[in-house]
Order: structure tokens, then sequence, then C-alpha cells
């Protein structure tokens, strides 16, 4: 299947990085290199330097593709939470700006086999790197049920998460659950009323099962310290984020990085360690446009924060 995925917040994003020709730039999740080509396209072909970074080979391949001309990209499979190491196996010690797309990607969902998907019927999977062990199937058939609700509820916010996770138990009792429609199954007549306006019933529960798999929202905080760490002065972080969980985890960590007090109200001084790494850009988020939602349903859900390291 041809890697299609269409960048979402283009030109926010470019902008947003204030590109300098000469610059280290790393796209922390380079999917099909949709921002990435516009970000290359901005680099000096001798002194600048585009650092991709994915989980998903397919996705790192099908940029290599896209990226063809290019030369002064470097390839990395690995996990934007490592940017740390990653940039040191590199040999470079800092950036000019960083890019990170988090959530999963449009083709990703659309390439049904990979299981991320509640339509069809394919094997429970979810992994966006495929080398990793744990699957949605594992989560599904191993996890204790109070487990699997309470992940269903903070990472779905789906209000009958312990129907949908009881109901999941006593059919694995039966037999184990492999497909996507399996699962669809159990949560629809786990939700006493189903309503269309709502989208499909089976949405959170699914992202919160992708969520748990690919280990998505734990180290998030500290994945925009660090890449805030590794930002040159002037450097800027751009984060887009797809759903709520992300977006709240993302602000307060860079509400910390540019030294905001977290200290309980009552005390006399800051305990907290505050220290200011630099500014918050974007007051609010940026969103996407009116004629962007249009053309692209994924963009309307996205949000992006800037940061600058001072």
């Amino acid at each position: 299947m041809e890697f299609k995925h269409k960048p979402v917040l283009l030109n926010e994003c470019i902008e947003g990085l204030n590109i300098k020709p000469e610059g280290i730039y790393v796209d922390g999740t380079l999917g099909g290199a949709g921002h990435s080509k516009e970000i290359i396209k901005r680099l000096d072909e001798e002194k600048g330097l585009l650092i991709g970074i994915d989980r998903d080979e397919e996705a790192l391949q099908a940029a290599k593709q896209n990226l063809s001309k290019y030369t002064n990209v470097k390839y990395i499979h690995g996990n934007h939470d490592d940017i740390k190491e990653i940039l040191k196996n590199l040999k470079v010690e800092k950036v000019d700006g960083i890019l990170l797309d988090l959530g999963v990607s449009s083709y990703q969902l659309d390439e049904r086999n990979r299981g991320f998907s509640y339509l069809g019927s394919n094997e429970l999977d979810m992994r966006m790197d495929k080398s990793q062990r744990l699957t949605a199937m594992e989560v599904v058939n191993n996890y204790k049920e109070e487990h699997l609700a309470n992940i269903i509820y903070e990472y779905g916010e789906e209000r009958y998460s312990r129907n949908i996770a009881r109901n999941i138990c006593i059919e694995r009792r039966k037999k184990k659950i492999e497909t996507t429609d399996e699962l669809v199954k159990i949560i629809e007549k786990s939700i006493p009323r189903l309503n269309p306006k709502e989208g499909h019933p089976a949405k959170r529960t699914f992202q919160a099962i992708r969520i748990e798999v690919n280990n998505e929202i734990k180290p998030l905080e500290d994945t925009i310290k660090n890449s805030i760490d590794v930002l040159k002065p002037e450097g800027r972080l751009c984060v887009i984020t797809f759903h709520s969980l992300e977006d709240r985890a993302v602000k307060q960590a860079m509400n910390r990085a540019k030294g905001m007090c977290t200290c309980p109200k009552d005390i006399p001084y800051c305990v907290c360690g505050a220290k200011e790494l630099g500014k918050v850009i974007t007051r609010k988020p940026i969103i996407a446009r009116e004629e962007e939602q249009k053309e692209n349903s994924r963009s309307k859900s996205a949000k992006l924060r800037i940061f600058e390291k001072i």
C-alpha cells in the first residue's frame, strides 16, 4: 500500500520552526515526510541537515523515497522519546528546531491489517513499531479487568469503560479475541445507548488501547523537556497533538519549561525548582483553518503549540 499522509498544519509548522538554511532540524515523527519535505527545501544542501526519526519502518522507507533527491538527511528507526540518545549517537550536540506530529498517521489507520482501525476485520495489532512485543491482542486478552477498565477510561475518556472491560473478560474466557471486529461487537453491546452524534462507539476504546500499546502518553512530558534541552538558543519546538490527553501533557511540560511555578499557593516560597528555559510562542494552540478542516478531516482535532529556547 502506498504511504499517503497529508501533513496537518503544514504552513503553520514551517513558520513556527523559523527555519535557518544552515540549521539542523529534527522531525521526530517522520511518517511519509510530508512536513520534512517542506523543511528540507529551506535548508542549504551543504550546511543544513535534517534528522528524521520514526518507529515505523514502513514510514521510513516511504520517507526515503519521498526525499530521494536530497542528500542532507539522516534516517533513524527509533522513538522520539529517546531524542537525547539518538543525537548523542549522531554526535550532534544541539539542534535548531524539532517537530513532533503525535498520534497515529492516516496511512496506519488506512492500512487495515495494522489493526488501528475499528472498520473491517483485521488482527488486533496496533503497533507503530512492528519489532516491539506488546500488541493490542496481548492487552485485550491478558490485562486484568480493572487495569483494562482504567486504561479505557483514562486514555479513551470512555464513560462505559467498566462495562466494556467486564464484557471483554467474559468473551475472552470463551475464546481468544483476535480481530478488530470481534472487539467492536463487544464494545457495541457494552454501551447502553449508541449515539450517532458521538461517532463510532469503538473510537474511544481503540484510541485507549493504541495509546497503551505504543506508550504514547507516559513519556510525553519528559520528551518535551528533553527536546527543549537539546535546542540551541532561539531554537524552536513545534508539537501537534490530536486529543486532550496529549495536548494537556504538552501544555504542562511547556509551562514548566518557561519557568511557571507549580507549588501550592499556600507555600510562602518556591520549592518546585522552576527554571526558565525559554518562552511559549503560542498563548493559545494554533488550530487548522476552516479550508484545511474541510479538505482534511484529521486536521479538525489538531492543535499546534510552539516553544522557543532562551
